[in-house]
């Protein structure tokens, strides 16, 4: 089996999971905005358009970096497809009835600093982006880095409504404490001058 038709069959199952997982929710309390969703739905649907290949065939032929990665190179890119992907249903492990597909406040909401929430503010992006580039460098075509650059951006609009949001919920205090202690989609990789002294 070629790396590219692995990468689409794992984005295929981690789909179907991450779906069928929206049944195991908190009641929802407050939404952000029926707009912003909107927006952010219409980004993320033209991103997976661009970055799985969704338009004529052959315009792939045509505009290609390289051809589909195979060999090692391909398989350590569905490597960290896979790690990408685990990341972001770790998170969602973590956050375990709280999770929600768009921005809203659950009943019994708080802040989640365990599990990979203590590295990074927003682990399901940055491990679904993480997922996404891999698969444009396994496909190598301009679009699917274009796809997977607008869904990182995408990622990073809707992280910082979310915030925002949170913060009016939860209160400035409790989420700026925890902002101030965890990045918001990069780990750090070193550690602050406190932590070593």
């Amino acid at each position: 089996m070629a790396p590219l038709v692995a990468i689409y069959l794992l984005w295929g199952v981690w789909f179907l999971s991450w779906i069928a997982a929206r049944m195991w929710v908190y009641p929802t309390i407050k939404r952000a905005g029926v707009a912003p969703e909107i927006l952010f739905r219409i980004v993320m649907l033209a991103a997976i358009v661009l970055l799985f290949g969704l338009y004529p065939s052959g315009y792939e032929v045509q505009h290609r970096f390289w051809d589909p990665l195979r060999g090692v190179l391909g398989w350590a890119m569905l490597a960290l497809a896979v790690t990408g992907l685990s990341v972001s249903w770790w998170a969602r492990a973590s956050l375990g009835r709280l999770w929600s597909g768009t921005i809203t406040r659950k009943s019994n909401h708080h802040i989640v600093d365990s599990g990979p929430y203590a590295f990074v503010r927003h682990p399901i992006y940055a491990g679904i982006t993480v997922s996404m580039f891999a698969t444009a460098f396994v496909h190598g075509t301009p679009t699917s880095f274009l796809g997977a650059a607008l869904m990182a951006l995408d990622f990073y609009a809707k992280a910082r409504l979310e915030e925002r949001f949170l913060r009016e919920e939860l209160g400035p205090e409790a989420y700026d404490a925890y902002a101030k202690r965890v990045p918001m989609l990069v780990p750090r990789l070193k550690r602050t001058a406190a932590a070593t002294s």
